[in-house]
């Protein structure tokens, strides 16, 4: 999940599709071979030279993006993040689920978690948050459309703060402030209903 941030939100998001570096299981699941096929086809084409075919296009289902995750966070658990799940829309609209430790977030930044919504906001709690994404020229940005705990709307800056702090907390340690370089030598990410697709 190390680039989860750039295919699903990647991540948070946003950390994170992609992950050069997930640990490998003795015999790594289909899903996970999928993504390890494609990451060794973009990193190929990355290092070859300019006058080589190095063009490199995918299409991933919603599904794979979220079979992958699970076995991604289960092999390289991330603080503070406990579970994703996508659903991806057209024009580059993104839901997520997202498991997270608010406790952790609140020891990390203390202050973080406004008061007044303290007393729901503890705990491992699932946020559902939507965003759309813009990712072109090689890197990522996102805009929460927004969010919500339960039935409880969260206000987009909280939302992009508590991502900001998780994301800065992760072992790459990105900046949510800043495009997101995208991995590989991509160039641009766009969805569509219930797929993702990319290119270098």
């Amino acid at each position: 999940m190390k680039h989860l941030a750039t295919l699903s939100f990647l991540l948070l998001i946003a950390p994170p599709c992609f992950h050069a570096g997930t640990v490998a299981t003795p015999t790594p699941v289909p899903i996970a071979v999928k993504f390890l096929d494609l990451f060794d086809q973009l990193r190929a084409a990355q290092n070859r030279a300019p006058d080589h075919n190095n063009h490199v296009a995918f299409r991933l289902s919603e599904n794979d993006i979220n079979e992958y995750m699970r076995y991604s966070l289960k092999t390289t658990p991330r603080p503070g993040l406990e579970a994703v799940t996508i659903k991806l829309f057209s024009k580059d609209y993104i839901s997520t689920f997202t498991q997270i430790d608010l406790d952790a977030v609140e020891r990390w930044r203390p202050g973080t978690i406004p008061a007044i919504l303290r007393p729901l906001l503890k705990g491992k709690k699932t946020l559902w948050i939507d965003c759309r994404i813009h990712a072109y020229d090689s890197s990522l940005t996102f805009n929460v459309e927004k969010a919500r705990f339960e039935d409880v709307p969260l206000p987009a800056l909280f939302v992009n703060k508590v991502i900001q702090i998780m994301a800065a907390r992760q072992p790459e340690k990105y900046d949510t402030s800043k495009p997101i370089p995208m991995p590989f030598g991509l160039r641009k990410v766009w969805t569509g209903d219930r797929v993702i697709y990319g290119n270098n």
